[in-house]
């Protein structure tokens, strides 16, 4: 096996993390030859009719209504594009194929994609729909099937992955959740993702009530992502770099919470794996009801670099190392999104 010499230590660990691509198949396609995929699906479409599937756990029949995550019988979508703004591991220099799902399970206060995900942007679409949408990003190139906001709609994904199949899909399933999920949920999509990238947003329950509308929110998290573990291990990429199998945990650093950083970073580090690949991101900017209620004062500026370096030092002092950073040259990219 040759690697490629580019690839960071973090990324590869210097052999320990590559999985060698010839020997790599999706999840999905084992689970759909020995016929468990059609288990899934029927127990899935079958939960709807009282859903539990997220932690709101609703028991509204979603086959006729909607109850806090506004999506019924089918999901939506906002769009669908390969990605070129998500790690390297994802995007590769082809682009991660990101299906935006609107609508969303948490009220995050502070969302920047609010008008997907609290105003619903987007059109309703059936199985074979979405089916199609995952087979045109592998046809443009994509090296992943990235599902951004999946939470509420584990039925409808799993209904439409058999038409995908048939029409050839074969790159790996990303999995991309704000770790608002259910156990239930998470074990239904057992055998079918690939990659699990949740967003470990707060620790703190009462910080949780308050910007996220969801008290149990550091419960929830603590128990899927100890799930999503065991499911697929640690972050292995192929020879290139790119992701393949495993879990990669996003921290977005939150403005005067650091405490909150400190007991998710130990957490990870104690509970999970010190050889988490994690993407601590710096990002944060205020935004939907964070920039015009006063009561939100507290978050209504960007992080400071202090508190940027104390995130990473939280880090670093429980151990963990396998930090996301922009390492492919840009310009490779850019000369494939001109050749679209």
């Amino acid at each position: 096996m040759t690697l490629n010499g580019n690839i960071p230590p973090e990324v590869g660990g210097g052999g320990r993390f590559i999985l060698s691509r010839a020997d790599f198949s999706p999840a999905y396609l084992a689970t759909y030859e020995r016929g468990l995929l059609r288990e899934k699906i029927d127990e899935a479409l079958e939960a709807l009719r009282s859903c539990t599937l997220c932690p709101r756990d609703c028991e509204i029949n979603r086959w006729e209504k909607f109850a806090v995550c506004k999506v019924a019988r089918y999901a939506r979508v906002s769009s669908f594009s390969p990605h070129f703004g998500e790690e390297d591991v994802l995007r590769g220099l082809r682009g991660s194929g990101t299906i935006f799902f609107s609508w969303c399970n948490l009220r995050c206060v502070f969302c920047q994609n609010y008008a997907i995900s609290q105003l619903g942007e987007g059109e309703e679409v059936g199985p074979k729909e979405l089916a199609h949408m995952m087979v045109r990003l592998q046809e443009q190139g994509c090296h992943n099937i990235n599902f951004v906001t999946p939470e509420h709609v584990v039925p409808q994904i799993l209904e439409a992955l058999p038409y995908a199949i048939e029409k050839g899909l074969g790159v790996p399933l990303v999995y991309n959740t704000s770790g608002y999920d259910s156990l239930h949920s998470i074990r239904l999509m057992g055998g079918v993702v690939d990659i699990y990238m949740p967003d470990f947003k707060l620790w703190d329950r009462e910080r949780c009530r308050k910007y996220l509308l969801a008290p149990d929110y550091p419960e929830a998290a603590r128990a899927v992502f100890k799930t999503m573990h065991e499911q697929v291990g640690d972050l292995n990429v192929d020879e290139e770099g790119l992701g393949l199998r495993g879990l990669l945990v996003r921290h977005l650093v939150m403005p005067g919470m650091l405490e909150d950083t400190r007991e998710i970073m130990g957490y990870i580090a104690t509970e999970i794996s010190t050889d988490t690949y994690l993407n601590i991101m710096d990002q944060y900017s205020p935004a939907w009801k964070v920039k015009t209620t006063e009561k939100y004062a507290a978050i209504n500026r960007q992080i400071t670099r202090a508190e940027l370096r104390e995130a990473f030092r939280c880090a670093e002092q429980v151990g963990l190392w396998r930090f996301d950073s922009r390492w492919r040259a840009a310009l490779p990219v850019l000369r494939y999104r001109l050749a679209l």
